[in-house]
């Protein structure tokens, strides 16, 4: 099976209004939503969710939530549903994040709710998952990702995992400008596709896209993509810039 390629760019806390909406105006000049094989997301920041997605319309480019509550509503002063950002045009949400587990105390317990109500709303998920440089010196990546994994997606059946999709992001390469070689991303990456197997069985785990997500750059896209489960780029600094988001998308 040929498996799509799935390039999204995080913009994390980056943009205000009119910025974002300049960004994604340059990104559907570039027709980046138009190569056939390579699906294409963005994540604004919350208060640019909406504009963008408007301004994204038609271009084949989908709008995307960096986190949310799992709750449809209620008192939680600060926090978003599933419904809301889904109202505002987003598609999928990202969900837990390193950053997210790092500060602001997301688990796989909060992730699962998360993921849980983002399905129930219909949105598809990208799930984080990834270890800190002191558990990969331990040598306990493959630990730490079976637990982020398995944890985060418990009680999400076969049928749903069609829309989910899974980011590695080894934590110690995350805006440090340091990557994961090809050969360790694969090994990994290789090793989730074999927890999906042994969890939901043969056909989800051949279909499902795992990305990386750790400094990916326009002159380290290509090898990356090359390896044989590597199916995509969860990108943050390098998707800030039309022009370096336009050449991962063209890898």
């Amino acid at each position: 099976m040929a498996r799509p390629k799935l390039i999204v760019g995080n913009w994390k806390m980056y943009k205000t209004v009119a910025e974002a909406v300049a960004m994604a105006g340059s990104l559907k000049s570039l027709g980046l939503g138009g190569r056939a094989g390579v699906h294409v997301g963005v994540c604004p920041p919350l208060t640019c969710l909406h504009a963008v997605a408007q301004a994204l319309r038609g271009s084949g480019i989908e709008v995307g939530s960096q986190n949310l509550h799992w709750e449809r509503e209620g008192a939680f002063t600060g926090e978003v549903s599933a419904a809301m950002v889904k109202e505002a045009g987003a598609t999928f949400t990202l969900v837990a994040h390193s950053e997210r587990r790092q500060l602001f105390g997301e688990t796989n317990a909060t992730a699962n709710r998360k993921v849980r109500a983002a399905l129930a709303e219909g949105l598809s998920v990208i799930l984080c998952v990834g270890e800190r440089l002191e558990e990969r010196e331990a040598g306990r990546t493959f630990e730490v990702v079976r637990d982020h994994l398995l944890g985060s997606l418990e009680g999400v059946d076969s049928a749903a995992m069609a829309r989910v999709a899974v980011a590695y992001e080894p934590v110690w390469a995350i805006g440090t400008g340091r990557t994961a070689t090809p050969a360790q991303a694969q090994e990994v990456h290789a090793h989730l596709r074999g927890l999906i197997q042994g969890a939901w069985g043969s056909a989800v785990a051949e279909a499902a896209v795992i990305q990386y997500g750790g400094s990916v750059k326009p002159d380290n896209v290509r090898e990356l993509m090359a390896q044989p489960d590597i199916d995509g780029a969860l990108v943050g600094g390098a998707s800030l810039k039309p022009d370096s988001f336009g050449a991962l998308v063209h890898f």
